[in-house]
């Protein structure tokens, strides 16, 4: 059997983390051009359209913001939401830019209620490699959130730069979201069966990142939910359910971060931003601030409850959206 020594342990370590760094970095500064060199003309300016959307008003920005925060943590779908609710009531679809930006708000609340553990993590990661102590779950905890984050980095990018019209005509289609909203609904039905929930926080392992963080790149399609998707597959590895959420929110750091950061460098080379920084700045505020509520009421509510509420919301939700759908209500 393969064991790894300390040098392989270190020089893997480094790698990971370089390859996530300048990947993030290209990332950030490649994406649209490369949408723009491999998408076709026609294709490229429904995108463009579609991801801009429709700039709202303070107002609905702030309403957005709270859809966003509410949801955001919450295995319900921030994505899914946030297409439905403004289309619900006549508003209009946002886009993919706004939407994407005001996650934001999202990241400075996670990063608030776990700057704590965060700070831990970072030094204890930092110890571990300057004392070669690879044994130290700090370090495998780094390692793993490292790993998770890499799927939905690079299948994102691939749909960014490849498939950026089956993203806006299809995953984002009311019936694409009401269907996966159920599909998901039953996996987390199904995690709430077979796992134990006997796993706390000090049992994690870089494992169970790689394994949560290929859960997360299910988060890609809307309606899927991030949260969602790694709270499930946590329970399927046998987290109890607020070490799953707790988790499933440290994970999520890096992939909000950097969708956000993109598209908020879309917004300001098109302009929209300077257009509409109110309501913007609005939206932030307004997500962070109802991001930072519903984390601490989930955890506070999965230490003591099951996800069978979400379970069952999760599936009456997709219903009326099949229902208004099957009406002629929405498109």
């Amino acid at each position: 059997m393969f064991v790894p020594t300390k040098k392989y342990l270190r020089a893997s370590c480094f790698f990971c983390l370089g390859f996530i760094f300048s990947f993030s970095l290209n990332f950030i500064g490649t994406s649209n051009v490369a949408v723009a060199s491999f998408a076709p003309p026609a294709a490229q300016a429904t995108v463009n359209r579609d991801v801009a959307g429709m700039m709202p008003n303070l107002f609905q920005a702030i309403v957005l913001g709270f859809v966003q925060g509410a949801t955001e943590f919450v295995p319900i779908s921030s994505t899914a939401h946030l297409k439905a609710v403004p289309v619900f009531l006549g508003w209009g679809d946002p886009g993919v830019s706004f939407t994407a930006v005001i996650q934001l708000g999202s990241i400075v609340a996670v990063l608030w209620y776990f700057w704590s553990d965060l700070v831990q993590i970072t030094r204890g990661m930092l110890k571990a490699i300057r004392t070669s102590d690879y044994q130290s779950q700090d370090f495998w905890l780094a390692v793993g959130i490292g790993l998770g984050t890499i799927p939905i980095l690079v299948l994102g990018l691939g749909i960014k730069i490849f498939e950026p019209s089956f993203y806006e005509t299809t995953l984002r289609s009311m019936p694409s979201i009401a269907l996966v909203s159920i599909v998901m609904a039953l996996l987390l039905a199904l995690s709430e069966y077979i796992g134990s929930h006997k796993r706390d926080f000090g049992d994690l392992t870089a494992k169970d990142g790689v394994m949560i963080g290929l859960a997360q790149a299910l988060a890609l399609m809307p309606g899927a939910s991030r949260s969602g998707s790694t709270m499930t597959a946590g329970l399927f590895n046998h987290l109890d359910r607020a070490t799953a959420a707790r988790f499933s929110f440290l994970l999520g750091i890096p992939a909000i971060t950097l969708s956000g950061l993109v598209e908020l460098q879309g917004l300001i080379e098109t302009g929209v931003a300077g257009s509409g920084l109110m309501p913007l700045i609005g939206g932030l505020i307004s997500s962070a601030v109802f991001s930072y509520l519903a984390i601490a009421w989930l955890i506070k509510y999965l230490q003591k409850r099951s996800t069978w509420l979400f379970v069952w919301y999760r599936l009456g939700f997709g219903i009326i959206i099949l229902g208004a759908v099957g009406l002629g209500w929405l498109a």
